[in-house]
């Protein structure tokens, strides 16, 4: 597509393989990886460190706001190995806790922290291209990408992914309570008045609940070859 960069957005609930996903194809494509739930990680991991109580706090709400618009968040490292920094502080590992996740989830239903990050994402992926994923990357961010895929999977197949991610990283906790918690973004994250999670007019949904990693990005890049090919 003759200039306009290559975008590729991948939306979906957490839990749906989108990060794995996307950093495994923006590498195969040769492009950047934009993982954009860390840019919502990263407002409530500020919003914890300067102990702001998060909505529905009123006072709360205008404080998260202000932290958002004020923060310098960016990338460094390849797809293989990116790092998410927070006003120039590697914070990457911090956000991975179910605390930053469900943070991040809460924050995210705010308008005008979701218009600075939506701004920040922009203007991060729109001259290089890259693939984005997210949760309203086709609907909101890019609605003109190239190429828009929603990915899902049953609840409790997400919560076991999620687990399992946990595990590895020697976080222990309950799987009952990761379903819970996952359920309960699902319907946050669904429902918000600003930018609910649903798939894009014209996305491609694939359900990865019983696919593998590799079947999954097989098939995203065959899309992706279909979509510049014509």
């Amino acid at each position: 597509m003759p200039g306009k960069p290559l975008i590729v957005a991948i939306d979906g609930p957490a839990g749906a393989g989108k990060s794995a996903t996307a950093r495994e194809v923006a590498l195969r494509l040769g492009v950047p990886y934009l993982d954009t739930g860390a840019m919502y990680r990263a407002v409530a991991l500020a919003a914890g460190r300067a102990a702001v109580a998060l909505p529905p706090d009123e006072a709360g709400t205008g404080r998260v706001i202000e932290l958002a618009r004020a923060l310098r968040i960016s990338f460094a490292g390849d797809a293989t190995a990116q790092r998410v920094l927070l006003d120039g502080a590697d914070v990457t590992d911090e956000l991975r806790t179910p605390e930053c996740s469900q943070g991040a989830s809460i924050v995210s239903t705010i308008p005008e922290v979701r218009h600075a990050m939506v701004a920040l994402q922009r203007s991060l992926a729109a001259a290089t291209g890259g693939v984005v994923e997210g949760r309203d990357i086709g609907t909101v961010v890019f609605p003109d990408a190239t190429l828009k895929v929603f990915l899902t999977a049953p609840p409790e197949v997400r919560a076991r992914r999620r687990h399992d991610e946990l595990a590895r990283r020697g976080i222990r906790v309950r799987w009952e309570d990761v379903l819970a918690d996952q359920l309960e973004r699902d319907r946050r994250d669904s429902t918000r008045a600003h930018s609910p999670l649903r798939p894009a007019e014209g996305a491609i949904v694939l359900d990865t609940g019983r696919l593998t990693l590799d079947e999954v990005v097989a098939r995203l890049l065959e899309l992706v070859r279909r979509t510049l090919t014509g």
